[in-house]
This record gives structure tokens, C-alpha cells and sequence, in this order.
């Protein structure tokens, strides 16, 4: 089957299918804003000046009334899918030869563009068809658009007694819809035929895989708001891959039939079949007690309360049809007793049940071709949930005669009441035992003939009927129920949805999934099994403790599949299991891990391809152990000895307890990146609340998450907790009236401590810091106060032993503070702590090598030991030196594993062994280090850096305070101000100033710095060998000179990379001219003051101007004076392009001159997002900085 084909093809149908009915309903003088009037003149009905037969006048009735109670857009979308429904049928029955009269409907077998019924009109016999009139119409000529919708509607009419659920009765406001124009070239009928190949209708599975690729637009329209009643059928459906649906169903009703005839043959046509675990004689007799001897397949039956399109149920036909077999069962008597009596399936999207109840039925047709013919169609159980929402429930209940004491009004209401929410709740709709007892009763009310209105007779039946019978459906319980459920978290569920799980479903209510997981084992009978595919988030997150401690206390898990990414895409991982509903003492259940790592993602095929190897991920277990775990996590892997850890060691809280940080419930407003705000405003080192408050400072640190990091590092972020936090507090005593509910643990700020990144896609990595600190909710901390317990903990958490009992507890992308209170802590007074501070020490220089730190001091190999007379010597020293710190801290923390796996007896599990691409230290690149060192000199051309003091000199505000002294060697730009121009126009742009600065930092400190270097003698040989080193780095272009190379880079990528390192909140602004880049220049946040555009106007744009025509005149007299075409030619070219960049820049100049007379003042509180967007298009990457697109 081609899915790609059908995931192109069902979207696009629906949006034509939709438009096709908008159409025809517009025609019919309905549309969302009007209904236009109907007037009636004898046999003929006026609708917006069109005439129509007076019986359309009736059917509008009926479609307007819908209308009115559902919405337009609503009414059109249910009618487009039940003819997309109807067309899908159509298709599959006429390639499959179901129609019974032998002809195609929707196309032809010899290729023809006319549907072969329309060609063989004459000769088509079906119930109802005015034959005469198709005579007519044929013989006419002009009229096959009129007699092939005559043939349509015929066609879905004949349908109807075999299929009422889908060819609904006859002249009802869905044929009314039929689109028009169907035999045109782009028709829907057309799109159809010819988009899916013949070969992909083989299966019935089509069906399933369209449906679901139908609604994919819509899901993707409600996904990640809350969602509405209708709109959840799109929101929580996954089709099942076909596989795993066969291991479910042999699993359950295929493990059902063998308990009772283990020797039975149709084992070995379950080849998704998992031989149960070997017992002890204690657990069999326990399972014998639970087997009954014998079986009558008429009596088992098969729920599925979640059916979408009836994959499950197709699959547990196919089963069904080989127990009945293997009993002995005339063939043709099987199909009308799996559908009558085996198989229920229900569904709050009555497309679904749809299509679900056809797939069977198409099942049974292959096997009895009478079932669709005769007056006595199957009686199926398959339906969609109805509610009685908008019902007049007194109305109804008066229609009732009631004149005994069987069934009160009462009764009658409550029934309708159950289901005022039924398309919202669906199957979870738990049916009251005293209404259950009254459903017969009820049912034989209703269908009297002593109705008090005959007239309302018609509509109560129509309305009671489905609700007597899905209470019935949801009031059974079943042998086996098999679901792939909704998948919706209480975040997205509308308010109604809330309250009722809330009521019903404590311990699942976090989930749809979880909530029928609960309702399937409340459907199964004590003998019977229950089997799902869900989301495992169940398995291990906190939120679902309860229901695993309820299920593994009274069911038993008798196997799961623990699949990984991939069954449903790269989204979440997904598990498959069966549940005995009867618990059995110390059974063994068998567990499948079919992956390596969670986040992995791999195809379906290769998924079931591991499923086939009996040998992978294999684990046999009794569930009686995850109750020794901490939270109960369905830790199936588990081996004794880390259970034993579990049971042995003190939880984490009792020692250190880890911490939530603070929500600030605002971080646009309230966190900064630190190089953003001013340094002045900014405490780093504040030992408490006193001194944070004494300081009179705005910024403070905050722990707030970040890459995968050990040891030390990410310490990028500050928060607003001027004056003990006033604002970030206020703000929650107004939103919530009260602080500490989303401002936690504000004792433990300001004190030394450990932090860790909540989400992570992989590891978890923790890093140790110093006073100063507040955190955030996603960098939460744990503070003990005793420096060696500190230490030990430190050096635990990032240890091997600690990762895998993490992966015990929660395997999945979070790393919440309530799991690490879990961890088992065994603190050994004599355990050496010297590795991690030595560890601690390594990260930490690491860190402080890159200008991202606040406590950077100097580029790396400017500095003693590693600067050599030439940047290429440096650079290896450079390298050398990363290669030394990652092997030590690789040994270092091989020895942290080897001591705690030693302390945790976790030998036979775990390895100490650290491989080098796992150590969270930077490598030495050429490439990337070249870059470093050219932003390194942009500080220092800027201010921010001196060659001359270590640390950072300059990051203030206005320029206030700067003091040019600090930058004797190397002076730093009058006023933050640097042009990055591909030509050298100035004498004191980026690239020129970067030759002086090579030339300073590798050379003598004697010598005087110079506007512009002159490579004489030794310093001018090595001047040109260090920039050769530079350019060689910079990707340079075949025959490019070195200096040309780095002034391309300032010009066409510096600016790019500087965006990367500083999170795209820069501190190097580029002020642009445009795509020409006329002029291009950077200055430095911190430097901007209200003249600084006035400065860059004067000292640059205006004197550039004089030049860009003088150039121009030069150029005109070199073309004048060309000796040939060629060169004359060449000439022209460079001329137009410097016009270009004359209208550039005057423009630029304009815009230029506007915004400096407005005299533009920066709050660097704001922050860069806020302040990048003050000054229109001067600016380039407005959009990536701001978020907001450059007007």
C-alpha cells in the first residue's frame, strides 16, 4: 500500500469534498451568514430564482433545522465526510465486485473517463430506480450529469437496508449534498479513481489509513489548544500499525482460546503470539482456577470503546473466523455470528464508526456474499456514541406513557441525562447499575404504540433507540477489550470534559489514554483481558503513581512492548500490553524493550523486525517489584541489585532535598541573558538576602536550565530580583494572591549548590555553583549546606550509578526535583571526594576560556602558557591544552563511576568506563577558535576587552565611565563605532583594525601601535604568517588573498556567528544599508548613547557619500579612456553596481538622519529584543533578533 500517496490524497479530499458540498448547499440558498426564503408554486419550489422539485422544499426543512442546531461550517464538514465515506465504499465494493449488479460506479474497467453505470444504464436494475426516466435521460444525450446522479443516489439507496449507518435513508439532506459536476476531468469521483492505485484497495486497511490522513488537517488545527467537543475525534486519533494490533488481539482473545486449548493449531497462525512466562506450580494453580474447560465462541466477545475506522475489531474477526473453524462451524454461518455476536466497537465519531462498521462488513462479504443481500442484513454492534445535548428532556419524557411501576419518568430522564455530554465523554460514560436494570423496560416504553403524541412517536424512537443501546454496550462487560485510546491531556480537555474525569477517574485523569485504561478494566470480565498501545508516560511519571499502584495491586501484567519512537513518528514513545483482569501472586509476566535509547526514533519496520528476535530486550519479571521501587515505576529491567539499592539506600529528600525554582510567571520581562543589561546593575556574588538588598542592584543569577553540561557552566542568565524581588512578587500576589506559589524555596536562594536542566532530550548533567544564585523551575537546585556532603552528591549525580537509577524512576525526557528525592543515597564517611573538586576545577576553566562567562578573562592563547610568537603555535599549544583537560577529566570521571558503582555493588550492571565524546568539555576547532579570536579582538576594538587587563573592562551603559586609559596597547574605538566594509573605505574599519591587532598581540610589547600596519623586517614577515594562519581558517576561496578572505568574513559572516554565540541577543549591533551593503558598521551596545547615530552619520555615512562619487567620476574617465571593449565593458559593470549603492546609501542616510534627530534613548533593562527594535530598518536580522518582521 502506498501511504504516501494516500497522506497526499485524503487531505485534499477533504477541503474538495467540503467545497463541493458548500457549493451545492449554496445553491440551495444556504450559506453561513443567510437562508434564502422558499417560495411554493405548485409542483415547484423558488429558491434564490432557481426552480426546484416542491420536494426539495421539505428536505431544506430538515437541513436548515440541523443548521440551526449545529452550525453551518459543522453540518457542511459532517456531510462532506459522509459522502467522502460514501465514495470510499463505493470504490472498495465496485473493485471487489460487492455491488451485486456487476457494474463499476465510480469508474470503469477499461479505463474509460465514464463510469461504467452510466454507460450500462439501461441494464441496471436496483430498488427504487424510475427506469423509464433513465431511459429518457440517456436516450437524450445532454443529460448524463442528471442521470448519473439519479444512478448515485439509486446506487446509496439500494445500500441502505445492508448498510443503514452509511447510506442513510432515502431523500434525506445528505443526498440533498451531492456534489455537483461529477463526471467532469477534476471531479471528486475523478481525484479518486485516479490518485489511488487499484492494487492499494486489496485491504481493507485502506480504509483506516484514509480516514485517519482525512482528519490530519483538522488535528493539526486544534492541536495545542483546547479542544472542542467535535473537534476531538481529530484531535486524539492514531491509526494502529497493523502489526501491533495483531499482537493485541492474539495476546488477549488468542491467549483467551489457548488457556482453555493450549494444543489448539491456531497458535501457529498467531505469529505475534507470546508464549507465556514459565510459572511456578503456586502461579499455575492459580491460573487453572481462572481457565475454564471448555468454550463456546458464540458466548466471547470483544469490546473495543475507542473503534476509530474498526482496525482492532477487523483483526479480531480474522481470529474469530479460525476459532469458529476450528469448532467445527459451517463456513457461511461464521461471518453473521462474529458480527452479531463477537465483536462491539463504539466511538464518538460517527464518521468513524462509519467506516469501522463497513470495514466488517466487508470482512463478512468476502466470506458470505449473500450477508448484503436478502431482507434480514447482520445486526452489528458497532455504533457512535449519541447525546441528548439540546434534547427537550421533559418533552421527551412526557411523549412516554408510563402506567406502571416498571419504569418511572425519573427513569426516562435519567437515561437522557447520562448522555448530555455523551460526544464529549464517550465511552468513559459510566452506566448506573439502577439505570442498567431499567434499559429493557425502558426500550419496550419507547417502541409502544401508546405514545402520547403519534406525531412525536417518529422522533422520540429516532433519538431513544441509540442511547438504549449504547447504555446496554456500555453497561456489558466482555471477554476481552482491546482499544487504541485518545490520546488528551487535561491541559487540552474543555471545561465539562475536566470535571467529569476529575469525578470518575482520580487516577487517570491527567489523560484520555489513562482514564480508559481505567474504563477497560472496569469492562472486562474477572476472567477476561485487557490490552492497549498508549503513550508509556504512564509507566513512570509521578502523576499516574496511583494508577499504577491500583493496577499492579489487582491486575497482572501478562506482556508489554516497550516500543520507542517511531510507531506513531518522532512525537512520543509508545507501549502495547495485556493486562489479566484477575491478579496472579508472584506471576511472571514477559516484558519486550525495543529500543536502546528513548529518543531514538526508528521505523516501523525495523521495530518489528527486533519484536521477531526473541533474544532482544527480552525481560522476564515479577511486578511485585516495582513496588519496591520508589513512585512504582513499571521498572521491568530492574535487576535484584538495583532493587536491593532501592530498599537499602536513604531517599535523596532526607539528605539534600532537591528544590522547584522560581516561576516568574513573565521571563520576557523578568530573565535576561547577563551580557544584555548593564554591568553596574548586576550582583554576582551576594551571600544572602541582606547583602542582596544592601547592593541596590537590579540583576542577579539565576539557574535556569541549559545545554547538557557537568561540573560547572551555563551560567548565562540574570533575573530581576531588585529590592528582594519586588516586582516578579508583586506580580504573583496579583495573578494568584500569593507569593510562594510560584516563587518556591526562597530560602535557599543566594547559597552554593547544585543545579541541573529539567528537560533533557538525553542525559542529565549537573553542575555545581557558587553563592549568588537564585533558580528558575527549569534549573532547579538542591543546596546542603555541609561542603563534603555537597561534593559527594555532586559527584553522585553525575555519576554512572546515578543516571541508571534515574532511568529507573523516570526514563523518560524530565528530570524533575520529585524524582531526584527518590534517589537512594549511601553516604560513606571515608568516600575520597578529591575527583570532583578536581572535576569541578577542570569545568570551570573551561567555561571561564569563552566570552559567554562573566568571569572570562582573556582569549586562551593570548595568554601565558599558551600564547607563542605565532597565532599557529598558539593555536596547537591551544589544542594540546583541550586535548590534556578532556583526558583528565575523561579519567577523573571514569574514577567517580568506579568509586560509586563499587559503594552501590552495582558491578555486575554497570561499567565505569567514560567515553570520550560523553565529556562536557570544549574541543579546540580551528575554524570555530579563528572566529573567537576575531570577536575577541571586536571586544577589544570595541572596549569591551584590553589587551592590556584581564576580565571585562567595559559593559556599562551610554559610555558613561569609559575610561581610554585602560587600552594602551591596543586602543579601543573613540566611540564603539566600527565600520565592516567589503572595500577598505575607511582607515579604521574592522578588517584593518584587525591587522593591528594581530600585529600587537603577537609581537612585541615595546613597540608602538600604529593606525595602520606596515609589515617591515621579522615583525612584518610574521604579521603576514599569522594572517595567513587566520584566513587559511576562514574557508577561503581558491587564489583569495588572506586579507581578502578576513574582510569577508567581517563583511558577510561575522555577524552571522556573533548571532549564534550570543543567542541572538547581540551586543554588536549591525547598522545596514541593505543587500548592497552600501555601508555596514557595528557598534557596541553597551557604548550607544542618544549621539551615536548622529556620530555615524557625520564621521561615516556623509564622508563616505564624497567618496562613492569620487569613485564614481574616477570610474567614468576609466571608461572613457578604456583601450578595449572588454575592459570598457568591466568598468560599466563596477559603475552601475557603486549607482546602486549611492541610491542605497542615500536612502539609508535619510532614514538615517530621522532617527538621529529623534535622539533615541536605551533602558538596557529592556533587553537586546526590546532595543534592536527601536530603530526601524537600520538594523539587519530585525525579524531573528525581535521576532517582529522589518517594516
Amino acid at each position: 500500500m502506498n501511504k504516501s500517496k494516500l497522506k497526499s490524497y485524503a487531505p485534499a479530499a477533504r477541503r474538495d469534498f467540503i467545497r463541493a458540498v458548500t457549493e451545492r448547499a449554496n445553491l440551495l440558498g444556504l450559506s453561513e451568514n443567510v437562508i434564502e426564503p422558499v417560495e411554493e408554486k405548485g409542483d415547484v419550489a423558488i429558491i434564490a430564482g432557481r426552480a426546484w422539485p416542491r420536494k426539495v422544499a421539505e428536505q431544506r426543512k430538515g437541513l436548515e433545522q440541523r443548521i440551526e442546531r449545529e452550525g453551518f461550517g459543522q453540518v457542511m464538514e459532517a456531510i462532506a465526510y459522509t459522502w467522502f465515506n460514501r465514495f470510499l465504499a463505493l470504490r472498495y465494493m465496485e473493485l471487489h465486485d460487492y455491488l451485486g449488479h456487476g457494474y463499476r460506479v465510480l469508474s470503469h474497467p477499461g479505463g474509460s473517463h465514464i463510469p461504467e453505470i452510466l454507460e450500462q444504464a439501461t441494464k441496471v436494475n436496483l430498488p427504487g430506480l424510475d427506469n423509464d426516466k433513465v431511459i429518457e435521460l440517456k436516450l437524450d444525450g445532454n443529460k448524463d450529469a442528471e442521470l448519473y446522479r439519479m444512478l448515485l443516489i439509486a446506487q446509496c439507496n439500494a445500500l441502505h437496508k445492508a448498510m443503514p449507518f452509511l447510506f442513510e435513508r432515502i431523500d434525506d439532506e445528505t443526498d440533498m449534498l451531492l456534489p455537483e459536476n461529477l463526471l467532469h476531468s477534476d471531479s471528486l469521483v475523478r481525484k479518486l479513481v485516479t490518485e489511488i492505485d487499484e492494487e492499494d484497495w486489496k485491504e481493507v486497511e485502506i480504509i483506516g489509513w484514509l480516514y485517519q490522513f482525512y482528519i490530519s488537517e483538522k488535528k493539526d488545527q486544534v492541536i495545542g489548544k483546547v479542544v472542542k467537543s467535535a473537534d476531538i475525534p481529530a484531535a486524539t486519533q492514531l491509526f494502529t500499525p497493523n502489526w501491533i494490533v495483531k499482537y493485541m488481539v492474539q495476546n488477549s482473545l488468542g491467549r483467551k482460546w489457548l488457556m482453555t486449548y493450549p494444543d489448539s493449531k491456531i497458535k501457529e497462525k498467531m505469529e505475534y503470539y507470546i508464549e507465556p512466562a514459565e510459572q511456578t506450580e503456586e502461579v499455575n494453580m492459580q491460573l487453572k482456577e481462572i481457565t475454564p474447560e471448555s468454550l463456546n465462541p458464540e458466548e466471547i466477545t470483544v469490546m473495543d470503546p475507542a473503534c476509530g475506522s474498526g482496525h482492532i475489531l477487523v483483526e479480531a474477526y480474522d481470529l474469530f473466523k479460525e476459532i469458529y473453524l476450528e469448532r467445527g462451524y459451517r463456513t457461511k454461518d461464521i461471518p453473521r455470528l462474529i458480527l452479531e455476536k463477537n465483536l462491539y466497537g463504539l466511538d464518538i465519531d460517527d464518521r468513524a464508526a462509519q467506516m469501522a462498521g463497513f470495514a466488517l462488513l466487508m470482512k463478512a462479504r468476502a466470506d458470505d456474499r449473500r450477508i448484503l443481500s436478502g431482507d434480514d442484513p447482520p445486526k452489528m454492534n458497532v455504533m457512535a456514541i449519541q447525546e441528548s445535548k439540546g434534547i427537550d428532556v421533559d418533552e421527551m419524557v412526557d411523549a412516554i406513557p408510563i402506567n406502571n411501576s416498571e419504569v418511572s419518568k425519573q427513569d426516562i430522564k435519567n437515561l437522557l441525562e447520562l448522555f448530555e455530554y455523551g460526544k464529549t465523554f464517550g465511552a468513559l460514560i459510566k452506566v448506573p447499575n439502577k439505570i442498567a436494570l431499567k434499559l429493557l423496560s425502558i426500550s419496550k416504553k419507547v417502541f409502544s404504540e401508546n405514545v402520547i403524541s403519534p406525531l412525536f412517536a417518529k422522533s422520540a424512537k429516532h433519538i431513544m433507540l441509540p442511547l438504549i443501546q449504547q447504555a446496554q454496550a456500555l453497561s456489558e462487560k466482555y471477554e476481552c477489550v482491546i482499544t487504541n485510546p485518545p490520546y488528551m491531556g487535561s491541559k487540552w480537555m474543555d471545561a465539562s470534559l475536566v470535571d467529569y474525569v476529575n469525578k470518575n477517574y482520580k487516577d487517570g485523569k491527567t489523560d484520555l489514554m489513562t482514564c480508559f485504561m481505567s474504563r477497560a478494566e472496569s469492562m472486562v470480565y474477572e476472567t477476561g483481558y485487557w490490552g492497549m498501545i498508549n503513550i508509556p508516560s504512564w509507566m513512570f511519571l509521578s502523576s499516574f503513581e496511583g494508577l499504577r499502584r491500583s493496577l499492579l495491586g489487582k491486575r497482572f501484567i501478562v506482556s508489554l512492548l516497550h516500543l520507542g519512537r517511531g510507531v506513531f513518528g518522532s512525537d512520543f514513545g509508545t507501549v502495547a500490553f495485556i493486562f489479566s483482569q484477575r491478579y496472579i501472586s508472584k506471576a511472571k509476566g514477559i516484558y519486550r524493550r525495543l529500543f536502546e535509547k528513548h529518543v531514538q526514533v526508528r521505523p516501523l519496520e525495523k521495530i518489528e523486525q527486533l519484536f521477531f528476535d526473541e533474544t532482544y530486550g527480552r525481560f522476564i519479571t515479577d511486578q511485585n517489584n516495582f513496588n519496591k521501587i520508589p513512585g512504582c515505576p513499571i521498572g521491568y529491567w530492574v535487576s535484584d541489585n538495583a532493587v536491593k539499592v532501592f530498599t537499602t539506600g536513604t531517599p535523596m529528600e532526607k539528605i539534600a532535598n532537591p528544590r522547584q525554582g522560581m516561576k516568574t510567571l513573565d521571563n520576557e520581562r523578568f530573565i535576561r541573558i547577563w551580557h544584555e543589561v548593564s554591568i553596574e546593575d548586576c550582583k554576582f556574588n551576594a551571600n544572602n538576602k541582606v547583602e542582596s538588598v544592601q547592593s541596590r542592584k537590579k540583576w542577579f543569577p539565576i539557574n535556569h536550565g541549559g545545554e547538557y553540561r557537568k561540573w560547572y557552566g551555563n551560567n548565562e542568565s540574570l533575573v530581576n530580583w531588585g529590592n528582594d524581588g519586588y516586582e516578579i512578587k508583586e506580580l504573583a500576589q496579583n495573578k494568584y494572591n500569593s507569593i510562594t506559589r510560584t516563587v518556591t524555596n526562597i530560602n535557599s536562594y543566594f547559597k552554593p549548590g547544585i543545579s541541573w536542566t529539567v528537560i533533557s532530550s538525553g542525559s542529565t548533567s549537573f553542575r555545581f555553583f557558587d553563592n549568588g544564585f537564585l533558580f528558575s523551575n527549569s534549573g532547579q537546585s538542591l543546596v546542603p549546606e555541609d561542603v563534603k556532603i555537597r561534593l559527594f552528591i555532586g559527584g553522585f549525580l553525575n555519576s554512572i550509578v546515578c543516571l541508571f537509577l534515574l532511568e529507573i524512576l523516570s526514563p523518560t525526557l524530565g528530570f524533575e526535583s520529585g524524582y531526584l528525592k527518590k534517589l537512594p543515597i549511601i553516604l560513606k564517611n571515608d568516600f575520597p571526594i578529591e575527583p570532583v573538586k578536581k572535576c569541578i576545577d577542570i569545568a570551570k576553566h573551561d567555561w571561564n576560556c569563552y566570552e559567554v562567562s562573566w568571569d572570562f578573562q582573556s582569549f586562551p592563547w593570548l595568554a601565558p602558557p599558551l600564547k607563542a610568537n605565532k597565532t599557529e603555535q598558539s593555536f596547537d599549544n591551544w589544542q594540546n591544552h583541550c586535548i590534556s583537560q578532556v583526558e583528565k577529566l575523561q579519567e577523573l570521571e571514569t574514577e567517580n563511576n568506579r568509586l560509586f558503582i563499587e559503594a552501590y555493588g552495582l558491578q555486575e550492571e554497570l561499567a565505569p568506563e567514560v567515553p570520550e565524546d560523553q565529556v562536557t568539555l570544549a574541543r579546540a576547532d580551528r575554524e570555530d577558535d579563528v572566529k573567537r579570536l576575531i570577536s575577541y579582538s571586536i571586544g577589544c576594538m570595541m572596549g569591551r576587552y584590553s589587551l592590556d587587563e584581564s576580565g571585562l573592562i567595559y559593559a556599562h551603559s551610554e559610555n558613561e565611565g569609559f575610561d581610554q586609559s585602560k587600552y594602551k596597547s591596543f586602543p579601543a574605538d573613540d566611540d564603539g563605532i566600527v565600520p565592516i566594509m567589503d572595500m577598505e573605505w575607511f582607515d579604521d574599519d574592522a578588517a584593518v583594525r584587525f591587522e593591528n591587532f594581530i600585529k600587537v598581540a603577537w609581537s612585541s610589547p615595546s613597540l608602538p601601535p600604529s593606525p595602520r600596519p606596515s609589515p617591515t623586517r621579522g615583525e612584518g614577515v610574521l604579521l603576514e604568517e599569522n594572517l595567513k594562519f587566520i584566513a587559511e581558517s576562514l574557508s577561503p576561496k581558491r587564489g583569495e588573498a588572506p586579507r581578502d578572505t578576513i574582510r569577508r568574513y567581517f563583511s558577510s559572516s561575522f555577524f552571522k556567528d556573533h548571532l549564534k554565540t550570543y543567542k541572538k541577543r547581540p551586543i554588536y549591533w549591525l547598522f545596514s544599508s541593505g543587500k548592497l551593503k552600501a555601508f555596514e558598521c557595528l557598534v557596541y551596545l553597551h557604548r550607544y548613547n542618544e549621539s551615536t547615530l548622529s556620530r555615524m552619520r557625520n564621521e561615516y555615512v556623509t564622508p563616505l557619500q564624497g567618496k562613492f562619487t569620487a569613485r564614481a567620476d574616477y570610474l567614468r574617465n576609466e571608461i572613457d579612456s578604456a583601450a578595449s571593449a572588454s575592459e570598457r565593458n568591466k568598468l560599466q559593470k563596477h559603475l552601475n553596481i557603486l549607482r546602486k549603492k549611492q541610491a542605497e546609501l542615500k536612502s539609508f542616510d535619510d532614514e538615517l538622519r530621522r532617527y538621529a534627530d529623534q535622539r533615541i534613548k536605551l533602558d538596557l533593562d529592556d533587553g537586546v529584543k526590546v532595543n534592536y527594535g527601536k530603530f526601524g530598518n537600520l538594523l539587519a536580522e530585525v525579524n531573528a533578533i525581535t521576532g517582529k518582521k522589518k517594516k
